[in-house]
């Protein structure tokens, strides 16, 4: 038995599953995101190792024989995330999550440092780990004082699992400290940074052993004491290991809390830039880059809070058949943006409202902008050089086969929808487990799921809707002369 652990922003999920990757069980825990200023995005680790011992309580509970049997585990985690331990190993204050940007300043002033995205190949941007340390250091030098460790907060549960401080490439891409070309830490990231490579976890690669199981918890949860640590991966890293997007071509469009755009490299070429991430992968000698919105289904989300109906009571009222788009605009910069501004401060617009808006006009017009956000990073993805034929689609958004069909004919890519089963980050992460335990060749463990159907982009719209996308361009100008 394998064990996959995705730990989520609002929730961990625990899949568990067998030699043949046949789901045995599932269990999840949620946890609360803290948000004490204006720009701020907090966790409290102790949330984490909580909703560790319930997903792991609830799998016991049905599944006694079949944890006694788990050869490995591994973890997933949300990426960039700033787990500050003392020497002690303690937590010394809450974890800096992906999505805060109070330190929107040092990350400007890392990214301006020669060599810096040479050596990191990417822009760094104030949601990565490198700008978080460097506000510690000015605004709370008491605690960055104290600092041991800083731990992504994936490592951070491998921390719990096996009393080490190790980390993978894949997520400490994201960090801004990694030469992600040589795949080490960089001493000249790491100093213009305040910080040294002890501060740093021990790096392996995400289908690698990274330890074993601590004796005390094999006990508590009947698991055996020689249980395999995988190295585990990024959330994207680990979604791409599930789905087996892992050579040159391969490649999927996520709608979820944030969007992403992703697409697997067989080799290293960064251009920093295009704001497109430049990350090793979970695998060793391979890469991927992708580009990252920052509110796709949290847009809908913000929507339904405001109106007061769910997402799926609004996506109803605009029926099943695409239509031409709305004039109403929406631009989906609630919490900044990624690719391709890098625009921490950037804020959301409707614009186009008039008496006559509805609230299905707005609903249509925030999934438009979701699109025509992704469409920004296919863009900036192509200007680097690749050529994406066609992706898979996941991400809670996929629900809504509208949302789908108009994000395939804003694309101009045919979408696949997985068909039903266990896909994604928890599955990647249960593979990197039966890989690092067994020492498979990884691409033979990280195959693709059965298609249930193919959406193709709508030919009719397709022309109303790329003259759409052109309006859209326009707004981040307009709005940013406004900020």
């Amino acid at each position: 038995m394998y064990l996959g652990l995705d730990l989520g922003t609002s929730g961990l999920r625990g899949l568990l599953i067998d030699a043949d990757q046949n789901v045995v069980a599932s269990a999840e825990a949620t946890y609360e995101v803290s948000h004490p200023h204006s720009g701020w995005s907090e966790q409290d680790p102790e949330d984490w190792i909580a909703a560790l011992d319930a997903v792991m309580a609830t799998l016991k509970s049905a599944n006694r024989s079949a944890l006694a049997s788990l050869n490995g585990i591994g973890v997933s985690g949300h990426m960039h995330g700033a787990t500050c331990l003392g020497a002690d190993g303690h937590v010394l204050r809450p974890c800096i999550l992906w999505n805060d940007t109070r330190s929107h300043v040092e990350a400007a002033v890392l990214d301006q440092l020669e060599n810096t995205r040479e050596l990191s190949g990417n822009i760094v941007f104030p949601g990565f780990t490198a700008p978080k340390l460097a506000w510690m250091a000015t605004h709370e030098p008491q605690v960055f004082a104290q600092i041991d460790k800083v731990l992504l907060p994936k490592d951070y549960l491998n921390f719990i699992l096996t009393g080490d401080a190790v980390g993978d490439m894949s997520d400490s891409a994201g960090t801004a400290w990694l030469d992600t070309g040589k795949r080490e830490w960089s001493e000249t990231l790491l100093s213009a940074g305040q910080m040294a490579a002890s501060n740093m976890p021990r790096l392996v690669e995400g289908s690698q052993k990274a330890g074993t199981l601590k004796p005390e918890l094999a006990a508590k949860w009947g698991v055996p004491d020689t249980c395999v640590i995988a190295g585990g991966a990024g959330d994207n890293a680990a979604a791409a290991c599930g789905v087996g997007a892992m050579v040159e071509g391969d490649g999927f469009v996520s709608l979820g809390t944030s969007g992403v755009l992703l697409s697997a490299k067989d080799s290293y070429s960064p251009q920093p830039a295009s704001a497109v991430h430049t990350f090793c992968h979970a695998v060793p000698n391979r890469w991927y880059q992708m580009g990252v919105i920052l509110a796709a289904t949290d847009s809908l989300n913000w929507l339904s809070g405001i109106t007061g109906k769910t997402p799926a009571e609004l996506t109803s009222e605009l029926g099943d058949a695409l239509t031409t788009p709305t004039d109403v605009m929406f631009a989906p910069y609630l919490s900044g943006e990624r690719t391709p501004h890098n625009d921490s401060a950037i804020r959301g617009a409707f614009t186009g409202l008039s008496v006559s808006t509805s609230r299905s006009d707005m609903t249509q017009a925030v999934l438009q902008g979701v699109c025509f956000a992704l469409r920004d990073s296919l863009e900036a993805l192509k200007s680097t050089g690749t050529n994406m034929t066609s992706a898979l689609a996941i991400g809670g958004g996929t629900g809504s086969t509208l949302w789908v069909e108009m994000l395939a004919t804003v694309l101009d890519l045919p979408l696949e929808i997985p068909a039903e089963g266990e896909f994604g980050a928890a599955l990647g992460a249960a593979r990197l487990a039966l890989t690092a335990s067994t020492g498979s060749d990884p691409m033979s463990i990280m195959t693709k799921p059965d298609i249930a159907r193919t959406i193709q982009p709508n030919t009719d719209h397709k022309a109303a809707y790329d003259a759409a996308y052109e309006r859209y361009t326009q707004l981040y100008p307009t709005l940013k002369a406004l900020t």
